[in-house]
């Protein structure tokens, strides 16, 4: 079993950064990939980015170049640095953390983009 807390969200204006983490609890949270997701008002929850628990990493399109994941085995955590952030990046996060069947949620933190 594995508790994800999830923190560092906010308003932002556009072109400024955050940076969001999750705090894992429980089980060895080293064998996991660790991400983050998101989902806007109407529209799917969609990945924004992983990291394995080898530290491969997988961006979404839309977030290359300016989103950087990066996860720390002995603390637990997972972070992601977000810089240049548009409005369209408006959304609840949420980390993510898998392992063969077992898939695991946070409770989401808002991230709101406006000037």
């Amino acid at each position: 079993q594995v508790q994800l807390v999830e923190s560092g969200g906010g308003l932002v204006q556009p072109g400024g950064s955050l940076r969001l983490s999750c705090k894992a609890s429980g089980s060895t949270f080293s064998v996991y990939t660790a991400g983050w997701y998101r989902q806007a008002p109407g529209k799917q929850r969609e990945l924004v980015a992983h990291i394995s628990w080898s530290g491969s990493i997988n961006y979404a399109d839309p977030v290359k170049g300016r989103f950087t994941i990066s996860r720390d085995n002995v603390e637990k955590t997972v972070n992601l640095q977000m810089n240049s952030l548009k409005p369209e990046d408006t959304a609840v996060y949420y980390c993510n953390a898998h392992f063969r069947t077992q898939n695991y949620w946070g409770q989401g933190t808002q991230v709101t983009v406006s000037s």
